[in-house]
C-alpha cells in the first residue's frame, strides 16, 4: 500500500534517501541532488508518498500540465523486488487522478541503469543539459 507520508515519517524518509543515493555519489562524483532536498517542506506540501512499510518513497509535484517525479528512492536492501516500478505506476495513477496527461523527471546522465529502466517504462529523453557540475537527462512519459 502507498500512502501520503506523515511528518513522523521524516527520519525514515531521510534515511531511505541517504541509503538509496550513497552509492551514486561515488559514480557521479558529487552528492546526488535528492540527498540535499528539504523533505520537511515536501512533507508539508503533501508531495511525499511512501510504501506503508517504509521500504521506499516517491516525491510527486503537480505542475502546469504535468506531474513531476522529483524523486524515487528504495532502500538498497529492498532492490530487485519491483518497488521502484510500483512507485512509478502509482505516479501514473496519481497523474491520471489529477487530470495531468504526462509525467516528467530529471536524472543524472551517469545513472544509466535508471535511464534504461525509465525508457523500458515508456519515458523518452526530451533533452540533456549541463546544470552546474551535473549533466542531467530530462525525461517525459505521455499517459
Amino acid at each position: 500500500m502507498i500512502r501520503v507520508a506523515h511528518p513522523d515519517d521524516l527520519p525514515a524518509i531521510e534515511k531511505i534517501v541517504a541509503a538509496a543515493y550513497q552509492s551514486w555519489a561515488e559514480v557521479i562524483g558529487i552528492r546526488p541532488k535528492p540527498m540535499d532536498d528539504d523533505y520537511a517542506a515536501h512533507l508539508a506540501a503533501g508531495h511525499v508518498f511512501v510504501l506503508d512499510d517504509l521500504r521506499g518513497l516517491i516525491v510527486l509535484v503537480p505542475e502546469d500540465g504535468v506531474l513531476y517525479v522529483d524523486n524515487v528512492a528504495v532502500r538498497p536492501d529492498q532492490h530487485g523486488q519491483g518497488l521502484g516500478k510500483r512507485l512509478l505506476a502509482f505516479a501514473e495513477s496519481r497523474a491520471v487522478a489529477l487530470g495531468l496527461p504526462a509525467l516528467r523527471l530529471i536524472t543524472n546522465a551517469k545513472m544509466t541503469p535508471n535511464i534504461a529502466l525509465y525508457r523500458r517504462l515508456g519515458y523518452t529523453v526530451t533533452s540533456v543539459e549541463a546544470i552546474g557540475p551535473r549533466e542531467v537527462v530530462f525525461m517525459r512519459k505521455e499517459l
